[in-house]
């Protein structure tokens, strides 16, 4: 690996022997790399290892020389990384105790590329339907018509502006008129219904305009519908168009379902109103600056397109619903983008669209009918819901929690080994929040009284703040991070805000139960790099770290790097904590929590352990030797379907975080004395549930007499009885 490093004209204040010594790799001091030092790139650029280039503002142009230099391999062949360390780094009040930061962001950047994950697959031909009035038809024909195939539907919608722009003079697209119902799919895939009932058909329409004349109430403009507000049916306009046959009052109102490649919406209203639309889905509203935008990548959008399978699901491990009950709701909840519905609910009320597809094939999850359904073409990537899921069955895949947890941990190792002692992750999105850290160091280095991001902040760029969660959040804390700062801008939806605020309130009750004082975890809301900061120079209480930097690598598994964070982080907890006797840290109810014990009612138990069948997590167990009731609180995650399930209502979560190897050990929550068959004296049953039933059935005719007597045997000497006793049977009365 090859790493160059340039201190910009001398405008950061690097010690590049520090800097070969923490990265283990002797560096060349540069200046000026990206002018009268080229021929430096160059000769390195020749080499065979992997380039890194610490500047990301040349990067282009570094490109372009090394693809015009010979003897440099192409960048599938030799890769060339750019990683920014002046604005995040040297233009600051605090650059010259930068080193140690740098040197994480150099290490980070030597790590090689993540596995390639799947990917979703788009097709367009380039078929748009415009929604809108009249005069706005018009303008999106003259934008769009060299480039696209259009369809306008014209939704008469403001027809005082329609009266004077009209539609579109030449008749060179297909035109509707009508209600838009319902538009469903993404790119290369909408379905669009709607509803015509004007009683001018625009299809026939020749617009000749002699209705508009002949409308004694100008009830018709130049978009050539007639406002039935406004009409008094004296049908002049029927007897203007004559022959054409454009116009009829008895027409009934027509539905139509149709397919488009994209959708440009220019209702005051949109037909979808998400924050995250489908892509291939625009609706600019009255902003020219967005229309002009979706213009741009409309004109973009013909040909086939591949974007990341941003998540991963696993049926086995969802605790959405069992046997018709809703537990878990989280990721449905909280999707911006409605790629995540639910497939019983799907199933219970009326089947999918056509136009939609499944992330598993149907033959493939006729075993999870209880599950979820995970769209991938409608899926943005936020990774919130891998945030939210409790159990570990949705994970972000862009970067995999592996790779992520790989790249955390180099970045506070080697931040600490170069003299950091107290590192901060700030977690920010690679768009927007990089913007914003850029105008910043950009600020500090113009004006002396910005101070920049602080030494001790180490940026990491995540394609989504909610993509990372309380899983590598503990792992950090765990791996020697003193704080973890997300960083929100204006980009973000308000449900990943309150998810987001949700799970670091969990992590920080977590730490501050093990001892772990002060601010760790916290949330940055702004997009004000003046008020950014501010709030990074902000002072938070600081409380203490780990005894021991932990050794673990994040898994795959969500639970599993939970628990060896959670294991590390009690093990090495302040000596204060585990003073108190290890006392359970109990955990808000409010909030959904992925940590807590169940409390049994056992009087009103009957050990019927139908919850045992409910439990999609294995934390409820039944045990075949004896009537018993036992639970492994590592495995639960508090999903509620016990409680939904117990017939007895016997059953209340309990959220919390228990210390200790106990969490992980099975115990009893409920035992009983068994029944015994009074014929054979085997065993089945519970003595309450038996006595409950007796008790209950006690007045039933069908369960009287030698009925009754065999409600107390097991099944086969209840078989046995019924076909050598004399008398009724259970049969008999119900016959």
């Amino acid at each position: 690996m090859k790493t160059l490093v340039c201190d910009c004209n001398h405008s950061m204040p690097l010690d590049f022997a520090a800097l070969s010594g923490a990265i283990g790799e002797s560096l060349t001091p540069h200046s000026q790399l990206c002018r009268r030092e080229i021929t430096q790139f160059q000769g390195a650029a020749r080499g065979a290892e992997p380039l890194i280039v610490a500047c990301t503002q040349e990067a282009r142009l570094f490109t372009a020389v090394a693809a015009q230099t010979s003897g440099v391999a192409p960048p599938d062949v030799r890769p060339m990384r750019f990683v920014n360390i002046r604005e995040t780094a040297g233009w600051s009040r605090q650059a010259h105790a930068a080193g140690p930061k740098i040197a994480a962001l150099l290490a980070a950047a030597r790590l090689g590329e993540p596995e390639p994950v799947p990917t979703v697959s788009y097709s367009s031909q380039g078929h748009c339907l415009v929604i809108g009035d009249a005069e706005s038809l018009s303008l999106a024909v003259s934008l769009l018509s060299n480039a696209l195939r259009l369809t306008l539907l014209d939704t008469g919608a403001a027809r005082g502006k329609g009266r004077f722009g009209g539609l579109p003079l030449e008749r060179g697209q297909v035109l509707h008129a009508g209600c838009v119902h319902a538009v469903r799919g993404w790119l290369g895939a909408f379905q669009v219904e709607w509803q015509s009932s004007n009683p001018i058909d625009l299809d026939i329409c020749t617009r000749c305009s002699a209705c508009i004349k002949a409308c004694p109430q100008g009830a018709i403009g130049l978009d050539y519908q007639i406002d039935l507000t406004r009409c008094t049916d004296q049908r002049d306009c029927v007897r203007a168009c004559g022959a054409i046959g454009a116009i009829n009052f008895e027409r009934p109102p027509q539905a139509h379902i149709d397919t488009f490649d994209l959708v440009l919406d220019l209702q005051p209203r949109p037909a979808i109103r998400l924050h995250q639309v489908p892509q291939g889905y625009y609706a600019p509203g009255s902003d020219p600056l967005e229309l002009a935008r979706a213009v741009g990548e409309l004109r973009d959008h013909v040909g086939r397109f591949e974007k990341p399978r941003f998540v991963h699901y696993e049926p086995k491990l969802c605790a959405h619903t069992r046997n018709g009950l809703l537990g878990c709701n989280a990721c449905v909840d909280v999707c911006s983008a409605e790629a995540i519905t639910s497939r019983a609910r799907l199933r219970a009320d009326q089947p999918p669209q056509p136009v939609n597809s499944v992330h598993l094939p149907r033959e493939k999850t006729s075993r999870f009918l209880n599950q979820i359904e995970v769209e991938p073409h409608l899926c943005v990537g936020c990774g919130a819901c891998a945030t939210v899921c409790p159990s570990g069955a949705l994970a972000f895949e862009w970067p995999r929690p592996a790779d992520m947890g790989a790249r955390l941990k180099v970045l506070l190792s080697t931040a600490r080994r170069a003299g950091l002692e107290r590192p901060a992750l700030l977690l920010h999105s690679q768009a927007q929040g990089a913007r914003l850290l850029a105008e910043l160091g950009r600020l500090a280095a113009a004006n002396g009284d910005v101070q920049g991001v602080p030494a001790h902040v180490v940026p990491v760029a995540l394609w989504h703040v909610a993509s990372v969660g309380l899983d590598l959040w503990l792992a950090a804390v765990a791996w020697g991070a003193a704080e973890i700062l997300v960083l929100a801008s204006s980009e973000e939806a308000p449900a990943y805000l309150d998810t987001l605020r949700s799970q670091l309130a969990l992590g920080q009750t977590l730490l501050h139960g093990m001892g772990y004082a002060g601010t760790r975890l916290a949330l940055l809301q702004t997009h004000d790099p003046l008020e950014l900061d501010a709030l990074l120079g902000a002072s938070r209480p600081q409380g203490p770290v780990p005894e021991a930097v932990a050794g673990f690598a994040a898994l795959a598994q969500k639970r599993a790097t939970l628990e060896l964070a959670l294991d590390h982080l009690l093990r090495h907890a302040p000596v204060q904590a585990v003073g108190r006797g290890e006392q359970p840290i109990a955990l808000p109810h409010g909030a959904f929590s992925p940590f807590g014990s169940v409390r049994v009612d056992t009087a009103r138990c009957t050990l019927c352990l139908s919850c045992v069948g409910a439990c999609p997590e294995g934390a409820l167990l039944d045990n075949p030797q004896a009537p018993q009731l036992r639970f492994i609180e590592k495995n639960c995650v508090q999903c509620g379907l016990c409680v939904k399930t117990c017939p007895e209502d016997a059953i209340r979560l309990e959220p919390r975080l228990l210390w200790g190897s106990q969490r992980g050990e099975p115990r009893s929550l409920h035992a009983a004395q068994p029944w015994r068959c009074i014929r054979c004296g085997a065993p089945f049953g519970t003595v309450q549930a038996i006595e409950q039933m007796l008790v209950k059935l006690a007045g039933h005719p069908a369960f009287s007499g030698a009925a009754a007597e065999r409600l107390k045997m097991c099944g086969d000497c209840r078989v046995i009885d019924m076909h050598t006793a004399a008398g009724p049977t259970i049969d008999d009365h119900s016959h």
